[in-house]
């Protein structure tokens, strides 16, 4: 049986939240909270606090933003606090071993995939995008590897049909926050969390997301790029030429195409959507959004329009 941890909480994006949340609402002392640096973000470019940071700063702790660790002085001041346990989510930086030895009981970390598929920056969306069915939360031992360490404990999350890259995410933010209150239980309770570790077969990389993949490629199955449109939205959003007008493409569905249509050509433009011809089948935009405009379905759209897109 152990006492209330100390905890130390590292995270910066959206989808650290709920975790830290819950450890917020916990019986531990969190005695600080490590982010990325402000970044400048929207129209104005104006310095931007993480999710992290701010939901950090309502809850009155202290908030640490260090470029790196290289810095001995840095590794020190986290040595200061005497952590028990360093919880990693979504943080962004490597920590090197140095870092990782600090803490009682080491750095864990919860990783939105079930490991060894899907190690590194965009599990969530390259698992929508590949048509898993499954994905889940996994909490993980940290060692210097990239999301290699041994998994304390695990979650599965079916990913479902309509299931965009910003709904599974909530999804598995929730699931994350609840494996790592049973992970903080079992350690604080004396309940001995196995480490697991991972097999050497199935790992896949879930590489960043760029924004040139946002460029829909109607070559492609339309299978594959309706998984696509899902995947990138909330972000970057897939997008398109479409009679000579750049379109982001925000809902999109596989429909039965033309035998020998040319990839990319329009073959219906109706109040159900807007049928482009792809490798494979058709690709129905559904709700589209104009450069400069808002997000409207492909009914709105075509009303809209000065031309119509089929003679």
């Amino acid at each position: 049986m152990t006492d209330a941890l100390r905890l130390v909480y590292a995270g910066t994006p959206e989808f650290a939240v709920p975790p830290l949340d819950g450890v917020l609402a916990g019986p531990d002392a969190l005695l600080a909270v490590y982010t990325q640096p402000d970044r400048p973000a929207g129209r104005g470019r104006q310095l931007q606090a993480s999710p992290v940071k701010q939901r950090a700063q309502a809850a009155r702790v202290e908030v640490r933003q260090p470029l790196n660790f290289r810095d001995p002085a840095e590794r020190a001041r986290l040595a200061e606090l005497k952590p028990d346990l360093l919880i990693v989510v979504a943080y962004g930086l490597i920590l090197p071993q140095s870092v990782l030895d600090i803490p009682r009981f080491g750095c864990w970390n919860l990783h939105a995939s079930l490991l060894p598929r899907w190690r590194g920056a965009a599990p969530i969306q390259r698992a929508i995008e590949a048509g898993d069915t499954e994905t889940g939360i996994c909490l993980m031992q940290m060692e210097r590897g990239l999301d290699t360490g041994p998994v304390l404990l695990q979650r599965g999350v079916q990913i479902r049909a309509d299931d965009t890259g910003g709904s599974l995410h909530d999804r598995l933010a929730d699931c994350g926050a609840q494996v790592l209150l049973e992970g903080l239980n079992r350690l604080r309770s004396g309940d001995a969390l196995t480490s697991q570790p991972q097999p050497s077969e199935g790992v896949t990389y879930a590489h960043k997301l760029d924004k040139a993949e946002s460029r829909l490629d109607f070559s492609l199955p339309a299978a594959q790029l309706e998984r696509r449109v899902r995947a990138f939205d909330p972000w970057p959003i897939s997008d398109c030429e479409l009679a000579g007008e750049r379109l982001r493409v925000h809902a999109a569905e596989a429909a039965v195409g033309r035998v020998g249509a040319t990839p990319g050509s329009i073959l219906a433009a109706n109040a159900q959507g807007i049928d482009i011809a792809c490798g494979e089948g058709a690709l129905r935009l559904t709700r589209v959004q104009r450069e400069g405009g808002r997000a409207q379905s492909a009914a709105d759209y075509l009303n809209a329009r000065r031309s119509p897109l089929l003679a």
